[in-house]
C-alpha cells in the first residue's frame, strides 16, 4: 500500500472530516460567491492546510505537553485580527475568555515543566 507520511495522514483525516461536516450548510443554503469571495476562501483554505500541517508536524516531533501551550495563541491572533481586519471589539465576556484561556495555557506549561524537573530528579 502506498506509503503516506503521518502529518498528511492526519491533516488529510481533519480536513476530510471537516468538509464533510459542513457539507449540510451548502446544501441547507447554497450560496453563490463572486470570483474575489471564491478567491478569498480558496486562499484561507490553502493558508489553513498549510497551517494544519505545521501543527500536525509539531505535535509529530515534540511533545503535546510543550506545543499545545504555544497553540493557544490562535485564540489571541484571532482576535487581534478580528480586531485589525473587522473593527470588532471584545465584550468583557470575550476577554474574560482570553485571560481563562491564556491562564490555563500558562499554568499548564509551568506544571508541566516542574513536572518533568521532579520526574528527571532535578
Amino acid at each position: 500500500f502506498l506509503k503516506i507520511p503521518r502529518a498528511a495522514l492526519i491533516t488529510f483525516c481533519f480536513s476530510a472530516f471537516s468538509c464533510l461536516m459542513s457539507l449540510p450548510s451548502l446544501f441547507l443554503q447554497p450560496l453563490t460567491m463572486r470570483p474575489a469571495q471564491l478567491l478569498c476562501l480558496m486562499g484561507a483554505g490553502v493558508c489553513g492546510c498549510l497551517a494544519q500541517f505545521s501543527v500536525t508536524s509539531a505535535y509529530i516531533y515534540a511533545p503535546a505537553s510543550e506545543i499545545s501551550v504555544y497553540d493557544y495563541t490562535q485564540v489571541l491572533f484571532a482576535a487581534l485580527l478580528g480586531f485589525i481586519v473587522f473593527g470588532q471589539v471584545p465584550d468583557h465576556f470575550s476577554v474574560l475568555g482570553y485571560v481563562i484561556i491564556i491562564g490555563a495555557g500558562v499554568t499548564m506549561a509551568l506544571y508541566n515543566r516542574k513536572r518533568a524537573r521532579i520526574l528527571s530528579g532535578q
